[in-house]
């Protein structure tokens, strides 16, 4: 029951407070977000302290954090205190101002949270120099009410499966997959995308906490493979993750540190 207790009524407060129903926001506990700042310096080969300097980044965010209650204030799917916690995507961050891809594919926007973080390290990469473009994909002609300016100046959605979109994609550098969540249907993505991939492309996985399909296409075509898994703090929910699976020889971007 010690364990039990406090995750118990965190769920007590959400069936009264919340309207969410799924892909939930939280925090991350501080030693969780140190160990995500970790892992993303192992794989891309550059120093903790400039992942841990974009944790900061982002999390001081006040424009985004602005944009992103607002539109949830005025959506009929949140109220406005369900909040805006960016949970696993501060990685995403982290990836994209580490990497700076020219090409960021999402397949599977929702509301378009993890759209507004990503091409907020666009801005930022595009500010120092290094131009890039997010590409969303959704088969819900709602998803992705988020995504609005600034952000919308480097991203768009394309509506409809994610399958036929990602076909009219001729390159990818950071691929997101957050789609239908069937094992089946996420091996096709990864499958589809492969050829499409640069030579340091990397794939982020949102349901590796659940499947182990971007662990064996990564063992399968030569490519390593971790995951980080979340640690919510003050929520019921035990959270998700991050499969990432990245070439066997990494090519990190000069760091200024």
């Amino acid at each position: 029951m010690r364990y039990f207790r406090r995750p118990l009524a965190q769920m007590l407060i959400w069936c009264l407070r919340s309207r969410e129903v799924d892909n939930f926001t939280y925090p991350l506990t501080d030693g969780n977000i140190s160990y995500l700042a970790h892992t993303i310096a192992s794989v891309t080969g550059v120093s903790f302290t400039e992942t841990s300097s974009y944790v900061s980044e982002v999390l001081k965010d006040a424009e985004l954090k602005r944009h992103l209650l607002s539109g949830i204030s005025a959506s009929r799917y949140r109220r406005s205190s369900d909040g805006c916690e960016l949970g696993r995507r501060i990685g995403w961050y982290i990836f994209v101002r580490v990497l700076r891809p020219r090409v960021i594919v999402e397949t599977g926007v929702h509301f378009g949270i993890g759209a507004c973080v990503l091409c907020s390290a666009l801005l930022r990469n595009r500010c120092e120099g290094h131009p890039g473009q997010y590409y969303g994909t959704d088969i819900d002609t709602d998803a992705g009410f988020l995504l609005t300016e600034p952000y919308s100046t480097v991203g768009k959605i394309l509506y409809g499966d994610s399958l036929e979109s990602l076909k009219t994609i001729p390159q990818i550098d950071l691929f997101i997959n957050d789609s239908d969540h069937s094992a089946e249907y996420e091996r096709r993505e990864y499958e589809l995308i492969l050829p499409k991939l640069s030579q340091s492309g990397v794939i982020l996985g949102d349901n590796s906490h659940d499947t182990k399909e971007l662990a064996e296409f990564s063992a399968t075509h030569g490519r390593n493979f971790v995951f980080f898994k979340e640690q919510p703090a003050h929520h019921w929910y035990p959270g998700a993750g991050i499969g990432i699976s990245y070439p066997r020889i990494a090519e990190p971007a000069p760091s200024q540190y």
